[in-house]
């Protein structure tokens, strides 16, 4: 951990892919409020501060930014409240997403965050992936992010921190790379290392950008992201169109080879 009296983490994230169970795993005990399912009932932040490694630890879980039954103007407000009452600022956001099938919905949450806190928060996060039983015999996570340019991407942009927990099924490991023990000291040396790149400093108020900005931001991101999905997403919708075409015409009757 850093050298600092306290670090600061806030999870970003949406609905149903651990983001709250995160913060448990992080503590080793339940804190934070876990749902099952995307829809976020969530109107607030939750805080949870430990002592862990002789550091005080402070984790800020916020509601889903997909799925919450907040409108999108509150949930903005909502977080970046919680920003503007911390005097001393956030040392490290944590995006959280799913080991799986990367879609538009995950995309649209790094247009979400960036909207919300401009291109600065970059320099403090670190990008973390759950349900890591989901990876491939063998398979780092390193190895899955390569796969997807998207991911690969945005992991570059975050300066190449990426890690990986599960919050299910690698707890009752002690070591190895599919413990949570393991991968839960990784990250935090990760931020303790972030942290002292950019010399202490953390995210603050002053930082959050003006609409205009968002605005901006917003719209360079998607025209980022555009040529990024049509090499992507597009060719694996095209195969499965037609697959389909293939069955449909297969139970018709009129299979032409």
């Amino acid at each position: 951990m850093t050298h600092s009296d306290e670090v600061k983490i806030m999870l970003l994230g949406k609905g149903g892919d651990g983001k709250s169970n995160t913060g448990n795993t992080i503590f080793r005990e339940k804190i934070f409020t876990v749902v099952s399912s995307a829809s976020s009932t969530s109107a607030a932040c939750e805080v949870g501060t430990k002592i862990v490694n002789g550091k005080t630890l402070t984790v800020i879980d916020t509601p889903g930014l997909f799925g919450s039954n907040l409108p999108d103007d509150r949930l903005k407000q909502v977080i970046q409240n919680r920003i503007t009452e911390s005097s001393s600022g956030i040392h490290a956001f944590i995006i959280v997403l799913r080991v799986g099938t990367y879609t538009d919905q995950e995309a649209n949450i790094i247009e979400k965050v960036m909207e919300m806190f401009g291109k600065d928060i970059l320099q403090f996060t670190v990008v973390l992936f759950t349900h890591g039983d989901q990876l491939d015999d063998d398979q780092t996570i390193e190895d899955f992010v390569e796969k997807n340019s998207v991911l690969k991407e945005l992991v570059k942009k975050c300066g190449g921190r990426c890690h990986v927990l599960d919050n299910k099924y690698w707890n009752q490991k002690k070591e190895g790379y599919r413990s949570n023990r393991v991968q839960v000291e990784r990250l935090l040396n990760t931020i303790d290392r972030m942290v002292r790149e950019n010399g202490g400093a953390c995210y603050i108020k002053d930082m959050l950008p003006t609409e205009e900005e968002r605005q901006e931001e917003k719209e360079n991101f998607r025209n980022r992201l555009g040529p990024l999905l049509r090499r992507t997403v597009l060719p694996v919708l095209k195969g499965l169109w037609d697959i389909l075409q293939w069955i449909l015409r297969l139970l018709s009757g009129i299979w032409r080879p």
